[in-house]
């Protein structure tokens, strides 16, 4: 075995996809990269640019009807059974002999484990099951003590309690680390980790990169990283590779990549960096906390508790205080960043801010008047002031419905427009200031990009011009360059139409470019509130400190 040569590598590679029976996507096109052992590599883009299929290719995991690889190599120093290494190409293996790398040599983490784990299986029989098969003469006992292990050496507490639990029992950073401990348990030589950390809050992030790379410098294994948040880059990589429409565009050691990338679509990704945005030329921060009669939203020792039932007859026990005894103020005008991880009570606040959540206790306000206790035909004139746009516009968008009857319905029902031909064209206006254009509203949701599906989220919420919208994550699963978009456009909506925000998120980033103001929740209480700049720039509190330490940053050292 020769130390110096690659792990892997990859050589012009064509991964082809076929969409019907004659159009073909060079999804992978000449792409080629080596990597080192112990080294990790990133291979980073936007969505479409041929990442994920580029890993699955290198495992032959893409579906044999609608797949091929008519060029190309990708050489695996394989480890045998024995400890003898043999060079292989994995596009010529034989399925047996690829079922002997994919999983024990090469294991994948993908990038939703609510999807990629069995619903019906503990946690604890599905590592022990992969063991067991890529290790014939393990016994049922021998296999419990090595999953137990490798759910301890990714720092599940409680290993041997949470055996026997199923994937709907743990959180995201918990199913993440399971899918990790099953990848690792054959003790890989090289593990492929698409997306891992996509959908995670920055604290739980911070904890699987960190546990990544102290595995990596425990077990010598190499990772191929994909990611689009370069921040992660930084923070992981040894080498990285630019990908754009099936090309590595770029490649280098991550430091000179960072610090003067070459290529315009580096720049680009580069630019497009929250901290490194540039502002609209008309904003302005602000620099001091304004009087509550200032405020547009008054909310007072707001809770929102959801009861627990247990037992034959259902009888409340407890609740679950998802917002308890909260009070804010946002002023007309301003951005309010209300940030947290999961489970502090962020989407039920804003929720109930717009009445779509019920308060248990409380007053909120919208410029004096009362919310709370109202019956829904006495809001039915106060919705169109108050709006949301939700986090996920591929499941809050009617399947169904043209785009045109998605944002004229809104109308229709609060009386606004003279009638169907000025409905649509104050839709096709509400397009046009969301940089879609006017023949976009024949089209259906299925039709458009997830950066382009939360534009139409957003033009569903402004096309009855509202005072205030609640801005629940929409930026969570976009392109860094879409993310950059859609935070510019609303600056620009903010000012053309005085509108007042309250923009719900878990990346600080985002934050710091964006917000007037920010609250910082944990456990459905209010914990620290104040300018951004006093916020992010001096915290006070120790949990908001933890969360700007984790905040994955570009700078390499």
């Amino acid at each position: 075995m020769n130390l110096t040569s690659p792990l892997l590598s990859i050589k012009n590679l064509q991964t082809h996809l076929q969409v019907g029976k004659k159009e073909i996507i060079k999804a992978v096109n000449d792409v080629s990269f080596d990597i080192k052992k112990g080294e990790t590599y990133c291979l980073v883009g936007e969505s479409g640019s041929g990442k994920s299929v580029c890993a699955l290719s290198i495992i032959q995991l893409l579906p044999a009807g609608i797949s091929s690889n008519p060029a190309g190599e990708i050489l695996f120093d394989w480890r045998k059974a024995d400890e003898s290494h043999a060079q292989v190409d994995t596009l010529k293996l034989e399925d047996d002999e690829l079922r002997k790398i994919r999983g024990s040599r090469i294991a994948m983490i993908f990038q939703e484990p609510m999807t990629s784990l069995n619903p019906v299986f503990s946690i604890g029989e599905q590592i022990v099951e992969a063991l067991q098969l890529h290790n014939t003469g393990l016994s049922d006992q021998d296999a419990k003590d090595q999953t137990i292990k490798a759910m301890k050496q990714v720092q599940i507490k409680n290993a041997e309690g949470r055996f026997d639990d199923f994937p709907h029992q743990l959180s995201g950073g918990q199913r993440q680390r399971v899918m990790i401990a099953m990848a690792l348990a054959c003790k890989p030589d090289l593990l492929i980790a698409d997306e891992p950390t996509t959908a995670l809050d920055v604290t739980v992030q911070a904890e699987i990169l960190s546990l990544m790379k102290d595995l990596q410098k425990t077990t010598g294994m190499s990772i191929l990283f994909i990611t689009h948040d370069l921040g992660v880059v930084a923070q992981m990589a040894h080498q990285v590779g630019v990908m754009q429409k099936g090309k590595i565009v770029e490649q280098g050691d991550v430091k000179t990549l960072l610090r003067n990338p070459k290529h315009p679509y580096t720049k680009k990704l580069l630019a497009a960096v929250p901290e490194n945005l540039e502002r609209p030329s008309h904003f302005k921060r602000a620099e001091k906390l304004e009087t509550d009669h200032d405020a547009l939203i008054t909310v007072d020792n707001l809770k929102v508790w959801f009861p627990i039932k247990t037992g034959l007859f259902r009888r409340i026990t407890d609740h679950v205080r998802a917002v308890d005894d909260v009070d804010l103020r946002i002023h007309k005008g301003k951005i309010m960043a209300l940030v947290g991880e999961s489970g502090c009570g962020k989407t039920t606040l804003g929720r109930a801010i717009v009445q779509l959540e019920a308060a248990t206790e409380g007053s909120i306000k919208l410029a004096g008047q009362e919310l709370v206790g109202l019956t829904p035909k006495q809001l039915r004139p106060i919705r169109p002031r108050i709006q949301i746009a939700f986090q996920d516009p591929q499941s809050s968008l009617n399947p169904r419905l043209q785009i045109v009857t998605t944002l004229t319905e809104p109308m229709s029902v609060h009386g606004i427009g003279e009638n169907k031909e000025d409905r649509i064209e104050r839709a096709a206006k509400v397009l046009e200031i969301m940089q879609l254009d006017r023949d976009h509203l024949w089209r259906y949701p299925h039709e458009f990009s997830g950066g382009q599906r939360q534009r139409i989220g957003l033009a569903r919420a402004l096309v009855v011009d509202p005072e205030f919208i609640v801005c629940d994550e929409i930026t969570s699963a976009l392109d860094v360059s879409v993310q950059a978009e859609i935070l510019q456009l609303l600056l620009e909506i903010r000012q053309q139409r005085d509108l007042t925000l309250l923009f719900i998120t878990h990346n600080i980033g985002v934050v710091e470019y964006l917000s007037d103001e920010t609250v910082v929740m944990k456990a459905g209480k209010i914990v620290e509130q104040g300018l951004t700049a006093d916020v992010c720039g001096n915290p006070q509190q120790e949990y908001t400190q933890k969360l700007l330490e984790a905040v994955p940053r570009l700078k390499v050292s």
